[in-house]
């Protein structure tokens, strides 16, 4: 059966529809256009209670049942379990999973965020505050990235939900005014995640 994504084009979007494509599944999207506050509609708000996006809809959830969820994060773990894809069986292998995937949510998202609001202020003086203290803190994430990739493919010690959720937001990397070749195995990494099909389809979505 079809998963109705509701997304945008934004880095969080780009993460369901990238895991999507990985673990091949089928789904149709619905654009919110947040540009035009689509996001309050009383309709959307049923499925997701945060006025964001992305959420899903799955008609065959639990039990055979349709489910919504919300969040990007959580949206992430259920299709992993749903399918049983990028997500390890096994406890201790789980753990970086959910160490990076956190990460992603808590760290990188939040600030390079922030980011984006600064630059959209026109106030010279308040754009100088908020992009030095938030480019910084961005680019010591990049550097904590760099680091754990050093020697390794991914996050984790395979491919999982959590390169997903990083790879929408390396994605805005000129946006937060970093160089890739500053950390080259973050470069390294995206630039192998963006070779893959799955993650260009999912890059294709939405169209607008």
């Amino acid at each position: 059966m079809t998963i109705e994504l509701y997304t945008w084009n934004t880095p969080n979007g780009r993460k369901i529809s990238v895991a999507l494509e990985e673990m091949g599944l089928p789904y149709h999207v619905t654009p919110i256009d947040i540009t035009k506050g689509a996001q309050f509609a009383p309709e959307f708000l049923k499925i997701s209670p945060n006025n964001k996006i992305p959420a899903i809809v799955d008609p065959d959830g639990p039990g055979g049942k349709p489910v919504s969820v919300f969040e990007s994060g959580a949206i992430l773990l259920y299709l992993a379990e749903k399918t049983g894809k990028f997500l390890p069986r096994d406890l201790g292998a789980r753990i970086p999973v959910y160490e990076w995937l956190m990460f992603q949510m808590g760290g990188f998202g939040p600030m390079p965020g922030q980011v984006h609001h600064f630059l959209g202020l026109q106030s010279e003086e308040d754009r100088r505050y908020g992009l030095d203290r938030y480019m910084k803190e961005t680019r010591r994430l990049y550097g904590v990235m760099d680091r754990r990739l050093g020697g390794r493919d991914w996050f984790a010690d395979e491919l999982s939900i959590a390169d997903f959720a990083i790879v929408g937001w390396v994605w805005r990397h000129e946006r937060h005014k970093v160089d890739l070749a500053d950390f080259p195995n973050v470069k390294r990494w995206y630039e192998a995640m963006m070779a893959r099909p799955g993650v260009a389809r999912g890059f294709e979505v939405p169209l607008s």
